[in-house]
């Protein structure tokens, strides 16, 4: 063969290559799902480096009686490495197949062992939906604008808080944070986590409002996975323990909750003063896994029961997939102490019907968030639901806090839950005994009634923390 016919079939098997790989990437895609507040992928969570080669394959619930140690033994056989044991929830075990069997296989594998295992499910990985769902706009670093009060030069712009009928809205269609604000502004000892992308804890309108490990609580040890150095908060995307915010969604929600109020500077926050905990499980583009995300949950029990006084949850995430080990560490959160506040998902449709996930749990913890626009109409893109979601706030054009010391707009219900996980901190401020099921039913009662969300949310009403706070 001469060396023109050499390059010639070189040249045609890198065409071959190239086609089967973007083929493969095309099936990826029609395997990926766009619902609610992110992509989800129902393939299986992609091999990652974490503290180990692999990433978790499987989740599985072994039954009561099942010892640790016989846990051991039978993943040995089937040569699976045990990543982790979720402490919150008895028997619940993450395991990676170092055989690189097909994720579902390993599951009915677990599954089919009756007299041992509950469930085995499938790792699913999880991210955002396309940055163009939530509309982000107005990036900017200024300190100019409107003064108000409080004095944070883009107060003004606030709807949410102060509706006064700017920029075409309805006077009134707010949460009453004014009212509130008469009565308490928020205390340093709630705390509030963010579960999501992590937190830019440097802001210049958060760090103040950051949780630092006091010295009284010891770094977080995990058996399986070893200590932390949590000193900000936990990061289950990587071997780091930092949970900077790589991404910035996280960092908008823990604004919306807690960006420090009547500073002079940028926004108000629905906390003036709170302690927010960054639990980072989504990575720089936004994805993440199931497994990531209960050991997050699993890490903030872990420091409630080590003294931290953390109340509520707040995760501006979700999907279709209906994992138990997540539902199950949810449930431990609340057993534990702990609001969980989730989004309702964005794309426009009834979650009775079509699920979303962490917000579709029947769990007493949780409260389902649809979003409503500054003329208190339920917006377009909310999902909604008479029995599954709860209680609707405002989530378009919500101005919050963004990496490197920025300010943006965003929509979503992404941008909802921390509405109400934000008041649930507020009122805890006032009242820190009340347990999560007085504080989930004083949200869902003192909402302002709606007729347009009649019959769209069970409370029939956008929140209202002025109301929450005279119950």
């Amino acid at each position: 063969m001469n060396r023109n016919n050499i390059w010639i079939h070189i040249t045609i098997a890198a065409v071959v290559v190239t086609i089967a790989a973007v083929l493969g990437q095309i099936n990826r895609w029609e395997k990926s799902l766009k619902i609610g507040d992110v992509r989800v992928d129902v393939t299986p969570a992609k091999k990652a480096s974490r503290n180990h080669d692999s990433a978790v394959d499987v989740l599985v619930r072994f039954r009561p009686g099942v010892s640790f140690d016989r846990i051991r033994q039978i993943a040995a056989r089937n040569n699976d490495r045990l990543d982790d044991e979720t402490e919150s929830v008895n028997g619940l075990i993450s395991l990676d197949d170092m055989d690189d069997a097909d994720a579902s296989t390993v599951a009915a594998q677990y599954a089919a062992m009756t007299d041992l295992v509950s469930y085995a499910e499938v790792n699913g990985q999880i991210s955002f939906d396309d940055p163009e769902l939530y509309s982000y706009q107005n990036l900017r670093d200024d300190k100019g604008g409107i003064n108000s009060t409080p004095n944070d030069p883009d107060f003004g712009q606030q709807w949410a808080l102060n509706n006064t009928g700017q920029d075409g809205g309805k006077s009134g269609a707010d949460i009453s944070s004014l009212e509130a604000w008469k009565k308490t502004r928020g205390s340093e000892d709630v705390v509030v986590a963010v579960l999501d992308s992590g937190v830019d804890y440097e802001h210049v309108d958060l760090r103040t409002n950051i949780w630092v490990r006091p010295d009284s609580v010891p770094a977080y040890y995990d058996d399986e996975l070893g200590e932390f150095n949590d000193e900000f908060g936990y990061n289950g995307t990587d071997q780091l323990s930092d949970p900077m915010d790589d991404n910035g969604h996280g960092t908008h929600c823990a604004g919306i909750i807690g960006a420090e109020g009547n500073n002079d500077e940028g926004i108000a926050g629905i906390n003036w003063n709170v302690q927010i905990m960054p639990l980072k499980f989504l990575g720089r583009g936004g994805f993440g896994t199931t497994a990531d995300a209960i050991k997050a949950i699993n890490y903030a029990i872990d420091r409630k029961k080590a003294g931290v006084n953390i109340r509520v949850i707040n995760a501006s995430w979700g999907s279709t997939q209906n994992s138990k080990a997540l539902e199950d560490v949810i449930r431990a959160a609340g057993d534990a102490g702990i609001l969980f506040v989730a989004a309702a998902g964005n794309s426009g449709t009834d979650n009775d019907k079509r699920a979303h996930y962490p917000s579709n749990y029947d769990l007493p913890n949780v409260i389902s968030v649809a979003a409503t626009d500054r003329t208190d109409a339920l917006t377009s893109f909310s999902n909604f639901g008479i029995k599954t979601v709860h209680i609707a706030a405002p989530g378009r054009d919500i101005e919050s806090t963004w990496l490197g010391n920025a300010y943006r707009d965003a929509s979503g219900t992404s941008m909802a839950a921390p509405q109400v996980a934000g008041v649930a901190a507020l009122v805890l401020s006032a009242e820190p005994d009340l347990t999560v099921a007085q504080l989930r039913n004083r949200l869902l009662s003192s909402v302002d009634k709606l007729p347009n969300l009649t019959g769209k949310v069970s409370s029939g009403g956008r929140l209202n923390a002025a109301k929450a706070l005279e119950k």
